[in-house]
Formats: structure tokens, sequence, C-alpha cells
């Protein structure tokens, strides 16, 4: 089922990572809950168990703790987690500053690891700030660093933004 198709029509019509982020970052554990939520809705996502711990238009912060599921046969933190973290920062720094008759896809990733990554990783994602909601490719930039503040790898998310189905702007599908 597509992402969209989860979301009541109510909360599809206007920008939900905003919305819920204002909402429950203030509260007592609502910086889980939101994470938990995103990682409800897209379940590849939420097998990191990552945590987003700063968010706001253009910026992302997300933590994603060191576990044995995440580890590779050199007992260091798996490359597609990495990636998997970095898309999440990236999708959620980029998705916060949306307008809200738009939408995202990620339509390619570059990657560069630098070091082996041990210990909590955490993604810093900056995007840029799309102003309308027409057809448009953004670069999202994302630097993972470990406990020690050292990049561990660098990923540049290529996403393609444009008009929600249905909105006044829609001029094309963003497939």
């Amino acid at each position: 089922m597509p992402f969209a198709d989860r979301l009541p029509r109510r909360i599809e019509s206007r920008n939900w990572i905003r919305r819920a982020w204002d909402l429950l970052s203030g509260v007592p554990g609502g910086k889980v809950v939101f994470s938990r939520l995103v990682g409800r809705l897209a379940p590849y996502t939420g097998s990191i168990h990552a945590t987003v711990t700063v968010l706001r238009a253009g910026y992302a912060e997300v933590a994603m703790p060191d576990r044995k599921s995440l580890r590779n046969h050199l007992d260091c933190v798996h490359t597609v987690a990495l990636v998997n973290l970095a898309e999440f920062a990236a999708n959620m720094a980029l998705g916060y500053t949306l307008p809200d008759d738009a939408r995202f896809i990620v339509s390619g990733l570059e990657v560069e690891y630098a070091k082996k990554a041990r210990g909590t990783i955490i993604a810093i994602a900056d995007a840029p700030i799309p102003r309308t909601a027409a057809r448009a490719t953004y670069d999202v930039t994302v630097a993972l660093r470990d406990s020690e503040g050292d990049v561990v790898a660098r990923v540049t998310s290529h996403v393609l933004v444009g008009p929600k189905p249905g909105s006044t702007s829609d001029r094309g599908d963003v497939n």
C-alpha cells in the first residue's frame, strides 16, 4: 500500500511531518513517539530504530543507536543501515519544509564512506527550502558522524518534489 494511502485524507492534505513534529516534539517522549510513528508508516525506515532529535526548516538531526542487528561481519555498522539513516534524516529535513500541497520521492543517492562506523551515529541533514510545489529536483546533503564527531559517511539524496494529486498546483505526477 502506498505511503500516502495509509494517512487519513485530512492529514494527507497538509504537511503531516511538520504538524506532527510541532505537536509532539515539545512533550516528554514526543520525539520518540514521532520517530516511531514515521517508522510505522515506513517500516524499513523503522527497522533501524532511529530517533529524530532536531527538526526545523531545512535541517534535521537523527540518532541511530548501535545495535547488534545493524552490524556486519566486520563488527561495524552496516553500510545499508547508514544509508537508511541518511535517507531518513534527508527526508525529514526536506519533508518538514514542504508546502502543504507538495510531496516528494527520493530519485537517487550518492554515498561516500569515510571510515568504519561504530557506536551511536548521528545524521545531520541540510536541505533546501522549496517555496512551491512546482516539480523540481533538490539535493539534500547528510553527514553521518560517530560519537567522537568524526564523519563516517557523506550522502547526497536527490529528491524529486512535485504537487500532490488534486492540488491546485498539480501539473504532473511525482512517481
